[in-house]
């Protein structure tokens, strides 16, 4: 819809166009029964959700229980102050990856991946690094002009500065999935700050996260180059590590 001022706005629906209808879900640390269900719908209320309805409850183990909750809300999003970061590099095959490398750099570019700290779950640093990919895309090691390092699993910010110092990374691919008490944004800190302290400006290598649940905006904050957020394929990556390390650098 357009408001009087030419603004673009837009409201929820889920049944009719702009009926403000939508679901929620969560848990309270509550035992399933009527108090609960009360307490969730009290909760919706405040939330803003008018009229709000219980559509399912379920024990998720001793003392808490799981809810999704139906209702409608009044608010608008002016799409005019959506703030996003936008692809500011083009899309590349492989094939133009591969020779932009050999013909700019004359030898191969240098991956280093991992998951840092705690976080155990390599099915994102896979599907950007293995060869295998994911949704029929082909992953970084693929490219016969990258040399990727793939250090997988709980690697301590420590031994992934030394595998990067090692294999002289030009950048670095670091996936972040657990996010309980923001681990995934004490970890990049953490990591932003010990590769500044080892390394000089001139020889840092680029600093890449991505996971479920990074703002692409936080850049700044989190001392990194690139976040990439979930649904990146490996040729996103490739195509920005390109624009980052080389034609940028050229055109600048």
């Amino acid at each position: 819809m357009t408001d009087v001022v030419g603004r673009q706005v837009v409201r929820p629906y889920g049944d009719t166009t702009g009926d403000g209808m939508v679901q929620v879900s969560f848990t309270l640390p509550v035992p399933l029964d009527k108090r609960a269900e009360g307490a969730a719908l009290q909760l919706a209320a405040k939330m803003g959700l008018d009229p709000a309805m219980l559509v399912h409850s379920r024990q998720m183990g001793d003392g808490f229980t799981f809810f999704v909750v139906y209702g409608r809300v009044n608010h608008l999003v002016d799409l005019s102050k959506v703030e996003v970061v936008e692809r500011d590099f083009p899309l590349l095959s492989a094939k133009e990856v591969n020779a932009l490398v050999k013909r700019r750099m004359r030898r191969k570019l240098s991956v280093v991946g991992a998951c840092i700290g705690t976080d155990a779950h390599t099915v994102g640093i896979d599907a950007i690094l293995n060869v295998k990919g994911i949704a029929g895309e082909k992953g970084l090691e693929y490219y016969r002009e990258l040399k990727v390092t793939n250090l997988g699993a709980q690697v301590s910010v420590p031994d992934l500065v030394e595998a990067a110092r090692a294999e002289r990374a030009d950048a670095v691919l670091v996936s972040q999935v657990v996010t309980q008490r923001d681990a995934h944004l004490h970890n990049t800190r953490e990591m932003s700050a010990a590769f500044r302290e080892a390394l000089p400006a001139g020889r840092r290598p680029l600093l890449v996260v991505g996971g479920p649940r990074f703002d692409e905006k936080m850049t700044g904050e989190l001392g990194v180059d690139r976040i990439f957020g979930r649904g990146t394929t490996p040729g996103e990556v490739a195509s920005y590590l390109v624009h980052a390390l080389i034609t940028k650098k050229v055109g600048a």
